[in-house]
């Protein structure tokens, strides 16, 4: 439709003349002549002489004039320019190959389309293709071309003609592109610092890839036989600890990539523990070790003493991260029951040893009477501190008369009087230890002593006066002496002294 500007008016026009470039098309003088290959393609509207022309095809391209005279007034023209377009259809688009290699690979796309006056652009998904380093856009926007493509050129690409009258696109193209491996993960079921032995675990490999990637695992960079995007290890043991890695390898693109390590440490549970002296015979004084362990993976030890944490006394010392509880000289106050805690991340195990300081035996003493009347009966004790328990052996001047902690006299005589020894001995330290108690017997129905009888008590307490010094100790004997002494004789001899009515008493001092 030509539509000129003029408004219609009741001045006619006289003169109607429409031309393209130097053809007729329609001229109106009274009557309309219609130019012959324009018969019944147009319509002429006498009120504003504006012109419709139909069933255009590419050669009504061109200039249109027109030229108007009205009754009573100047004649006019106008012209104006027709562009008649075809319109797009038959787009297609093409690549010079769809299997491609990530950087390896170059690609060309083509876009034809049926139509005139035709504008391309090329989409990739919905974002216009722009040009770059590696893409290039020629021969007026039909051509794309990408080199050394990356998996994200992969499309999908499709092709977009159009002119000012239509507008059609391509089907889709999408590149197959090989790329990677890239972006390698290693994951662990259950990941923890540590396993225990026999535990069951797997350890998954994954990479981006295309085509999927093949994977290979190592421990320590030793190449494992396992294959595949996971490695199951059931029943771990300790020889299979270490730091595991996979590789990923891509067949096409003759790419690999290797994972992180991944460390796994596998534990032996704790079980058994012990605690062993280095001797038998824990004797005072001794130098003794008691060393603490166990079967399994032990991290720590910790040691305690009568169910208190240990308290380090001036001769002890541990070693060997705690292994080893040394002693350079035992104690008494060392004995008590010893107990070790092993442990690790995953399991513990206690041991317990009960240390038994043998010493003694010391502190000898003697209970029981003094003195005692005639005829009756006495009980004698001996004791001594002494681990293990002491023998006792008891000395009645200078005769062994019993083997027992008790000594016990019925009915006891004047010869029961003297000087009681008691020798403690400790079987396994064989040491011995002797205390002296004094016991006097009499007879108060006489009055006193016989002198036979003081007499052997004189010999008496020389024998106790020597065995007194051995033990450190000594008693005094007191005379009493009611007569006395007749006067010496002419013999030049010495004669022996005689006694009577005389009692003798100790004193321990």
């Amino acid at each position: 439709m030509f539509t000129t500007t003029l408004i219609p008016s009741d001045k006619p026009f006289l003169s109607v003349v429409w031309t393209f470039g130097s053809e007729n098309i329609i001229t109106f003088s009274g009557k309309n002549i219609t130019g012959p290959e324009y018969e019944g393609r147009i319509t002429l509207f006498m009120s504003t002489g504006s012109l419709e022309l139909r069933n255009l095809d590419l050669n009504d391209s061109g200039q249109y004039s027109l030229s108007i005279i009205q009754a009573g007034g100047p004649g006019k023209t106008g012209s104006t320019t027709l562009n008649v377009l075809e319109p797009v259809s038959n787009v297609t688009a093409t690549a010079s190959s769809t299997d491609l290699v990530e950087f390896n690979s170059s690609v060309r796309l083509s876009c034809s389309s049926s139509g005139s006056s035709l504008s391309f652009l090329w989409l990739n998904g919905s974002s216009e293709v722009t040009a770059s380093d590696r893409v290039h856009i020629t021969d007026g926007g039909s051509t794309l071309t990408i080199v050394n493509v990356t998996h994200y050129d992969q499309g999908p690409f499709r092709c977009r003609v159009s002119n000012p009258v239509s507008v059609g696109t391509s089907d889709l193209i999408t590149l197959s592109i090989s790329y990677g491996p890239e972006d390698i993960n290693l994951t662990i079921s259950l990941s923890q610092e540590y396993y225990g032995e026999g535990s069951d675990i797997t350890l998954s490999c994954s990479a981006d890839s295309r085509p999927a990637a093949l994977f290979y695992w190592f421990l320590n960079g030793d190449f494992l036989s396992d294959t595949g995007p996971e490695l199951r290890l059931m029943n771990i043991q300790m020889s299979q600890s270490g730091n595991y890695s996979c590789q990923a390898f891509n067949d096409k693109t003759l790419r690999y990539e290797t994972s992180q390590p991944a460390a796994v440490s596998v534990l032996e549970r704790i079980s058994g523990a012990f605690v062993t002296p280095t001797t038998s015979l824990t004797i005072e004084g001794i130098f003794v070790n008691l060393t603490c362990d166990a079967a399994g993976s032990v991290f720590t030890r910790k040691w305690m003493k009568d169910g208190s944490d240990l308290t380090l006394a001036g001769n002890m010392n541990l070693y060997d991260k705690n292994k080893v509880l040394s002693f350079n000289s035992l104690k008494t106050t060392d004995s008590g029951e010893y107990s070790c805690n092993t442990s690790n991340p995953l399991s513990n195990d206690e041991a317990k040893y009960t240390m038994v300081v043998i010493y003694g035996p010391e502190n000898v003493k003697i209970t029981g009477p003094s003195e005692i009347d005639l005829g009756q009966s006495f009980t004698l004790t001996c004791s001594a501190d002494s681990t293990p328990s002491a023998t006792y052996t008891w000395i009645l001047n200078g005769t062994e008369i019993h083997n027992s902690a008790e000594f016990t006299k019925n009915n006891t005589e004047v010869s029961d009087s003297g000087s009681y020894a008691c020798q403690a001995m400790n079987s396994i330290t064989e040491r011995t230890s002797t205390a002296v108690h004094g016991l006097s017997v009499t007879d108060r129905r006489s009055g006193g002593l016989s002198a036979g009888a003081i007499a052997g008590i004189i010999i008496l307490c020389l024998v106790i006066a020597s065995a007194g010094g051995a033990v450190g100790g000594h008693y005094v004997y007191k005379n009493k002496i009611n007569n006395k002494a007749p006067p010496p004789s002419d013999n030049k001899e010495k004669e022996e002294p005689v006694y009577e009515n005389t009692s003798a008493v100790y004193e321990n001092l």
